[in-house]
């Protein structure tokens, strides 16, 4: 018998307890305060071959917007996703949603392995 526990999604509120944490990726901020995420295409040694033959960088950037950036800077281990979504909600008071927006945003950024909790 298979445990339902596993693959038992939080509760919003244990959710809000989680604490991301960016992995070891190549990032920085441009002239707008924008995040920029160097991300390699591929990890196996045939791969980083493969582009060193063809001549193509072994990464690819995935540019932020404003919300993405200030989530991914406060993804530190230290803050609690309920301390990004109050940062976030001073920052862009006005956006509808943000919260979902937040959720669906971390938990993309952690199915994608650029993000862990």
């Amino acid at each position: 018998m298979t445990s339902k526990k596993k693959n038992k999604l939080p509760t919003t509120e244990e959710f809000l307890q989680y604490k991301p944490k960016r992995l070891d990726f190549e990032w920085f901020t441009n002239e707008e305060g924008l995040v920029g995420l160097k991300v390699p295409k591929f990890k196996s040694k045939h791969g980083k071959y493969f582009c060193k033959i063809i001549k193509k960088d072994n990464a690819f950037t995935a540019n932020m917007d404003k919300l993405g950036s200030l989530v991914w800077m406060n993804c530190n281990e230290k803050n609690t996703v309920k301390q990004i979504l109050e940062t976030i909600k001073k920052e862009f008071p006005d956006e509808e949603k943000i919260d979902q927006r937040l959720f669906v945003f971390i938990q993309q950024m952690k199915n994608l392995n650029y993000l862990d909790y």
